[in-house]
């Protein structure tokens, strides 16, 4: 819309900014969620941080967040939004190389993989390569890891066992994951909250948070290499004894003289 940014806004034209209902924004104000309104006269007017907080509330709700949940972290922050805007984006950011989800269509998804199993669709959920959204769409959470499964279709290896070992991966993915997020509570949340979730430190929480991500991705792939180099040269090395043992059963040697 074309108001200047420091115009002061009735709750009505809040309400018309912000596409939300004046109940609501009354409701919010009385969760402590919307600081109070400068009051001139009989009239509370609205700046732009109450804007800023009503589209802060309006995102974070969007992406699951509860309103007491939102309400504790906008208290953490002291109040600030842009505080809580930064940890949201942060927690937000893909691990690792960064890659967007893309909204599929379930029987042009099928067609594409081959199955009209949907046995195999929904352990596709389960695993989380697919998510369903409210309108009844499907999102493809990564379409790298279909990219992969196209070319292990290629090698002969069907879905159901593309979704088996994605499966078993995913299940040591999110130990690991754990592992991560609550050396970050320990090392990082935990002294931030027992300090009183003090303002300043805040920049200090954020820029943990922004490393972790790095490091979170770099190690995990350093460690499979590693285990991955490991498992090759010792399977190798079965499978070249047991060629050589089968060998000697087969072939007793030269028949001992007469």
């Amino acid at each position: 819309m074309a108001e200047r940014e420091d115009e002061a806004l009735t709750i009505d034209e809040l309400a018309r900014r912000i596409g939300m209902t004046v109940r609501n924004i009354r409701a919010h104000q009385s969760r402590g969620l919307l600081p109070a309104p400068d009051v001139r006269g009989r009239t509370g007017y609205y700046g732009p941080d109450h804007v800023a907080r009503l589209e802060l509330i309006q995102e974070l709700q969007a992406d699951g967040f509860n309103l007491d949940l939102i309400r504790r972290l906008l208290d953490g922050a002291g109040g600030s939004s842009r505080e809580v805007l930064r940890l949201k984006h942060a927690l937000g950011r893909p691990f690792g190389a960064d890659e967007q989800p893309r909204t599929v269509d379930l029987l042009a998804l099928a067609e594409e993989w081959g199955t009209t199993d949907l046995t195999l669709l929904d352990r596709s959920i389960k695993v989380g390569l697919l998510r369903p959204l409210e309108d009844g769409s499907f999102e493809l959470t990564s379409p790298r890891l279909a990219d992969h499964g196209r070319e292990l279709a290629k090698l002969g290896i069907p879905l159901e066992r593309q979704l088996q070992i994605i499966g078993r991966v995913r299940e040591q993915a999110d130990r690991i994951a754990e592992t991560y997020v609550e050396l970050f509570l320990e090392v990082v949340w935990s002294p931030f909250e027992r300090a009183g979730q003090p303002p300043e430190r805040w920049p200090e929480v954020h820029e943990a948070l922004e490393r972790l991500h790095p490091l979170a991705a770099e190690s995990v792939v350093a460690i499979f290499g590693l285990a991955m180099n490991e498992a090759v040269e010792r399977e190798f090395g079965r499978q070249v004894q047991r060629i050589a043992d089968e060998r000697a059963a087969a072939d007793p040697g030269p028949a001992p003289p007469a």
